[in-house]
């Protein structure tokens, strides 16, 4: 039988994101329609298979997937005991950790934690909420939210604990962040038995790195230009590289090629310093994936 490893991708709000980030780390995935939970891939050891991200965790460890990606939080929700591969820091909007806050109605009297006592609290994250409330002292009523949970306070809660990348949501249902229950990022992680099979630790090993590689490279860009000899320490000082810029004679002496690579943010900054240092020929490219 052909080696295979089972990947699970998360289906809903990280799917796209997550499928994108794959393809630019080198693995094409396909979902042939909206109702498919089988996506094709152009690596035949991979099979994956769409899972809502909080149950994820539980199949990989119960070794029904060898892997699969969903955000720490249902990890440490749902107390999975998995091998975590990679940290990848990316969501639905931002290229940041997602936070689960605790948030009341703006008019509301609760000011902290501790005002939460004897109230009652709607969440998914119950699990973990109610350990966030332990380690306050706080002895409060939480029960699982199915949904729409911003608009339950305060007719049939007082508080929440939900999910929130920007707080649009929740400012638009009138309400205010209290404190932060828990911070999140996406997770590649392993079933502990799969991890010591060799080529499924290197393969998934692989995916991590390259992941990251191209998480890395979204917010950067090479830059590539010609520097004549007396500018060229002028120029290297304008440059805020990941690394030293790579130098290189030019044919017949006539100057120096510099590269490097910088943050997108920083291009507009510095190119006109550049141009006015004598850097010409000037290009900016896009990357793929970047390794330290």
């Amino acid at each position: 039988m052909d080696k295979q490893l089972k990947l699970g991708l998360p289906k809903g709000s990280l799917e796209e994101a997550t499928i994108a980030l794959l393809r630019r780390a080198g693995w094409n995935v396909t979902v042939s329609s909206a109702r498919s939970y089988h996506p094709r891939v152009d690596d035949p050891e991979l099979s994956c298979r769409l899972l809502r991200p909080q149950e994820m965790s539980r199949y990989v460890e119960a070794g029904k997937l060898d892997a699969g990606f969903a955000g720490q939080d249902w990890v440490a929700e749902n107390e999975s005991d998995v091998v975590v591969v990679a940290d990848l820091i990316y969501s639905k909007q931002l290229a940041s950790p997602v936070r689960w806050v605790l948030a009341v109605p703006d008019d509301s009297p609760i000011r902290s934690v501790k005002d939460l006592a004897g109230k009652r609290i709607a969440t998914e994250l119950v699990n973990t909420t109610r350990r966030f409330l332990k380690t306050h002292g706080v002895d409060a009523t939480v029960e699982f939210s199915w949904g729409a949970t911003e608009v339950k306070p305060p007719d049939l809660v007082d508080a929440i604990v939900d999910l929130t990348e920007t707080g649009s949501s929740l400012r638009a249902n009138n309400l205010r962040i209290v404190e932060t229950v828990a911070e999140s990022v996406t997770q590649l992680f392993a079933n502990r038995a799969a991890w010591q099979v060799d080529w499924k630790r290197e393969k998934l090993e692989a995916i991590g790195l390259l992941m990251q590689a191209a998480i890395r490279a979204r917010e950067l860009v090479g830059l590539k230009m010609n520097v004549p000899p007396e500018t060229l320490a002028e120029v290297v000082k304008l440059l805020p590289a990941l690394s030293s810029p790579t130098v290189s004679p030019l044919h017949n002496e006539a100057g120096y090629a510099v590269e490097t690579v910088v943050s997108q943010a920083t291009v507009r900054k510095i190119v006109p310093a550049l141009r006015a240092a004598g850097a010409t020929g000037i290009i900016e490219y896009a990357l793929n994936k970047v390794i330290p």
